[in-house]
C-alpha cells in the first residue's frame, strides 16, 4: 500500500514540475509579448461640457443647412385611400359567402 502511494505521490510531483516550468514558458512569453500586445490605448473621455459644445455646434450646422434649403426638401406623402363604409359592406358580405361556400363543400364531402 504505501509502495503504491508512493509511487502515486512521486508522479504528482513530476506533474507538478513539468506544469511549473511550463508556467514559467508562459510568462516569459507574456512579459516578451506584453509591451507590445498588452493593455493597448485607453479610452479618452469627454467631458459634459465638451458634448455640449459638440452638439451646439451640430445644431448650428444644421440650423444653417434648414436655412439654407428652405422647405423645398420636404416631401409631402399622399394621403391613404379610406374605402366608404358600403365599399366595406359589400366586400364583407362576398366573403362571408366564400366562407359559406367552403363550409358546405366540406359538409358534403
Amino acid at each position: 500500500m504505501t509502495n503504491l502511494l508512493g509511487g502515486v505521490v512521486q508522479r504528482l510531483k513530476k506533474e507538478h514540475d513539468r506544469l511549473s516550468k511550463e508556467m514559467k514558458a508562459v510568462s516569459a512569453a507574456l512579459s516578451a509579448f506584453g509591451a507590445a500586445y498588452g493593455k493597448g490605448k485607453a479610452r479618452r473621455g469627454l467631458s459634459a461640457a465638451g458634448r455640449a459644445r459638440i452638439a451646439a455646434a451640430q445644431r448650428a450646422r444644421w440650423a444653417k443647412a434648414r436655412a439654407k434649403s428652405g422647405k423645398a426638401n420636404v416631401v409631402a406623402m399622399p394621403k391613404k385611400r379610406t374605402m366608404s363604409a358600403s365599399a366595406r359592406e359589400k366586400i364583407a358580405a362576398a366573403q362571408r359567402a366564400r366562407w359559406a361556400k367552403v363550409k358546405t363543400a366540406k359538409k358534403s364531402a
